[in-house]
């Protein structure tokens, strides 16, 4: 049996605006960086606001995190879930990515149009919707593929 990983979900404020071309080189970057460290996971970017889960070898994936904390393009890091896992979620993507329009109509019941409700102050909502999230863009993904 392999070791446990650890997985950290997240979420983060830009502190400046991204447009398309810098979250691609952002993109190409993690992806980089990411296969070296052994790490996998996603990344939603909406409306200045970043979801993203790390998942691989709790050293790679602290010191990650050491260095978002650090880097001055994330404000308000906030730590949503953090746990030992046996299986990898997303060991096919070294960083999987969903943009996330803005809808032109108005949105079904239920839509999450925003992050916040990954931010609530009831822990148990919070890990309830970290885990939606990761599920609703895994089947997303593996759809359209």
């Amino acid at each position: 049996m392999s070791a446990p990983v650890t997985s950290i979900a997240y979420v983060s404020t830009a502190t400046e605006p991204f447009d398309d071309e810098q979250l691609a080189g952002l993109l190409t970057r993690s992806r980089r960086s990411n296969d070296d460290r052994d790490l996998t996971g996603m990344l939603l970017h909406r409306r200045g606001r970043f979801f993203q889960v790390l998942e691989g070898p709790a050293d790679a994936v602290d010191a990650l995190m050491a260095r978002i904390r650090r880097d001055p393009r994330h404000g308000d890091v906030r730590v949503l879930l953090s746990e030992q896992i046996d299986e990898r979620r997303f060991s096919e993507w070294t960083m999987g990515y969903e943009p996330i329009g803005v809808p032109a109509a108005p949105a079904p019941e239920g839509f999450r149009d925003t992050f916040d409700d990954l931010e609530s102050d009831d822990g148990d909502a919070t890990i309830r919707a970290v885990r939606e999230l990761t599920v609703w863009f895994r089947a997303r993904t593996a759809s359209d593929a």
